[in-house]
């Protein structure tokens, strides 16, 4: 090769280098949440970077327990050079801040579990949102319940209903409002339904609500109960255990498939925890993380809200519930 072609082919492969190694560059997506430390977080960071791996971008996983560290994340994800971010902010109302800091940056932004509000308390409509059905939710811990009835033979009239109440938050009002609906389509009367009002969401509230409501209403002999989570349907049970009401004569049905609902299942006898409604971290992680990649990389833009459902698991179906998941 003479020294012309090799000086020539030499220059052409310095000014072809900036672009081949621009070529390389992984696309990166974040994924910010406001409690890292959550097994459901966790979880949907699992399966964010499941969908990394299949798509081949790379996922910037940061957790954001207030609004200040919130705000350096997404400075410091377009100091990366991200194309955009999921997130599940601190507080709802930071939205106007994370949609202008999104577009200082042009990064593309979608909300995960908890949608972003304005300052009205209106939802931000150019931030796609993928979130939970509380109502479709509650209404499945709803039908469970009534197919139970019907499965042990139960008359409805003769059914005391146990709603834990937790109604200053509106998931919770949402969800109990959703079980009480199925109840009374298949026919509950309404003089049957008994609240049971928690302080708080654990189960030692929920055991006080519920052992108050039990002692007002003793004319029942046989309840179903539910209510914002797992926790507050363990309590509602533990507190029929103390009056003496066994699992043949209460139904407890949870949501949120936690750690709670399974140590009741691996008892070695049947609770009246029943089952719970396992809500799937799979499509919050895994569907984000893939609609934020096409919408930078291809213009996909998401729906501009996405609600997801979940499963009713129980004591006999858990396993094959939880492999379903990938959990």
């Amino acid at each position: 090769m003479t020294m012309q072609r090799r000086t020539a082919l030499t220059l052409a492969l310095l000014a072809a280098a900036p672009f081949a190694a621009h070529a390389a560059d992984p696309v990166k997506i974040g994924f910010l949440v406001k409690q890292a430390e959550e097994p459901w977080f966790q979880d949907e960071w699992r399966f964010a970077e499941q969908a990394a791996k299949d798509k081949g971008f790379t996922l910037v996983k940061i957790g954001i327990p207030n609004g200040e560290k919130m705000m350096a994340a997404i400075d410091n994800l377009a100091a990366q050079k991200a194309v955009g971010f999921v997130i599940c902010a601190p507080d709802v109302k930071l939205g106007v801040a994370v949609n202008r800091a999104a577009k200082r940056h042009k990064l593309k932004v979608m909300s995960v579990d908890d949608q972003l509000v304005d300052g009205a308390g209106k939802p931000i409509a150019d931030i796609p949102h993928m979130g939970i059905s509380a109502y479709e939710i509650g209404k499945q811990a709803g039908q469970g319940l009534v197919e139970e009835i019907k499965a042990r033979g139960w008359k409805l009239d003769e059914v005391g209903a146990l709603r834990v109440a937790f109604d200053q938050l509106p998931t919770a009002r949402e969800r109990t409002q959703g079980a009480l609906d199925a109840l009374k389509a298949a026919g509950l009367p309404a003089g049957n339904l008994v609240d049971a009002p928690q302080a708080k969401t654990d189960t030692e509230s929920a055991f006080n609500a519920a052992n108050i409501a039990f002692t007002k209403n003793a004319k029942f002999k046989r309840w179903v109960a539910f209510g914002l989570n797992d926790e507050a349907v363990l309590g509602a049970v533990r507190a029929a255990e103390g009056r003496g009401i066994k699992q043949d004569a209460m139904v407890g049905i949870g949501i949120g498939g936690s750690q709670t609902a399974l140590n009741e299942f691996s008892k070695a006898a049947p609770t009246g925890f029943f089952g719970t409604v396992l809500i799937s971290p799979k499509r919050h992680g895994y569907e984000t993380a893939v609609a934020v990649y096409e919408w930078a990389t291809a213009g996909k833009a998401p729906p501009p809200v996405t609600l997801t459902s979940g499963t009713l698991m129980t004591r006999h179906n858990q396993a094959e519930i939880r492999k379903q998941m990938g959990l």
